[in-house]
């Protein structure tokens, strides 16, 4: 254990190059008087690193040290070997940097680890592109990503599924976050932090003047925090839907995970016909009526009476359709 700790101590001076007794104390989760005996156990070891007193001070390695991977365990050279998204790499430009990162990785592991890892990619695959859905076009994803690195403002002209549908903005590009599939930019603007899919992105100027990042920001926090925020906006209103068991198995399937999993722990004991009467997050009426009759016979809408009525009247156009004479083909 405490080898271990050793490295991780050793790796997190030689990536963020300074680090006070405190903060490797925080990453560690461990005293302060445990750093300082850790610190202590590496320089007697001959690791060259020395401290710096003062407000700004701390621990830092001799410029230019730099150590082996020699201390990774079995457990994480298979991590690190299922870590690189090939696709997505080479949509920001990156597929040479990462294929040469993985060769060096490789080189430098033993015998041993460098055979489980060679293993492990023939085994198993990500995929990070979701099902029935093209990959997004995003002709303007490397200027984004060049905005992003170097922290340049850029101007787009965006189209948004609301009036005016074009908008011209000019944005300070903090992030980029790759959701099944499609690639979204979270950047700044004077009100808030906003979220834009690149692919919407119309045209794109690279501006000259540069932006601070706000002190403290923490992309991914900021993504699932405005995940929770988009639910909770779009879900406004609920339909009383009654389902027969199969039906509330199969639910995964058949609606968003979010919906799904709302529906089926509101789930109540089963009524005298077995059939389970859930509580289904809505956008609006319009819009349930298509998600709903994705279910078919086997799903009931009990409430909203507006939602029962304009379900009733859409089967029954269907219905009506299907009455007709088949058209000669």
């Amino acid at each position: 254990m405490r080898a271990s700790r050793l490295l991780t101590v050793l790796l997190l001076l030689q990536a963020r190059g300074r680090m006070t007794a405190r903060q490797l104390a925080d990453e560690l989760e461990v005293s302060v008087r445990t750093v300082y005996r850790d610190v202590e156990s590496l320089a007697a070891a001959g690791v060259p690193l020395y401290g710096e007193p003062g407000h700004d001070g701390g621990y830092r390695l001799v410029d230019g040290y730099r150590t082996r991977l020699t201390g990774l365990t079995r457990e994480e050279a298979e991590a690190l070997s299922l870590a690189g998204l090939p696709g997505p790499a080479a949509d920001l430009g990156l597929g040479t940097v990462l294929a040469t990162a993985q060769l060096k990785l490789t080189a430098a592991l033993p015998g041993e680890l460098r055979d489980r890892t060679g293993e492990i990619r023939q085994r198993f695959h990500l995929d990070t592109s979701g099902w029935y859905a093209a990959a997004d076009p995003t002709p303007h994803l490397a200027a984004v990503t060049d905005a992003v690195w170097r922290q340049r403002r850029i101007r787009v002209r965006y189209r948004r599924w609301k009036a005016p549908q074009e908008v011209t903005r000019t944005l300070e590009p903090y992030g980029l976050v790759l959701k099944s599939g499609r690639w979204y930019v979270v950047a700044g603007r004077p009100e808030r932090v906003r979220t834009y899919r690149v692919s919407q992105i119309l045209r794109i100027q690279v501006l000259q003047d540069r932006f601070e990042r706000p002190q403290g920001f923490d992309l991914a926090a900021h993504w699932q925090s405005y995940l929770a925020d988009f639910d909770a906006r779009r879900h406004l209103g609920e339909a009383v839907v009654r389902l027969s068991p199969r039906l509330l198995e199969q639910l995964p399937d058949l609606m968003e995970p979010a919906v799904a999993r709302a529906a089926r722990d509101s789930a109540g004991p089963p009524g005298p016909d077995g059939r389970v009467q859930v509580v289904v997050p809505i956008e609006s009426v319009d819009h349930a009526v298509g998600t709903l009759l994705r279910l078919g016979a086997e799903a009931e809408v009990v409430a909203p009476a507006e939602l029962r009525a304009l379900m009733a009247r859409t089967v029954a156009a269907l219905a009506d359709t299907y009455r007709r004479p088949s058209p000669a083909v």
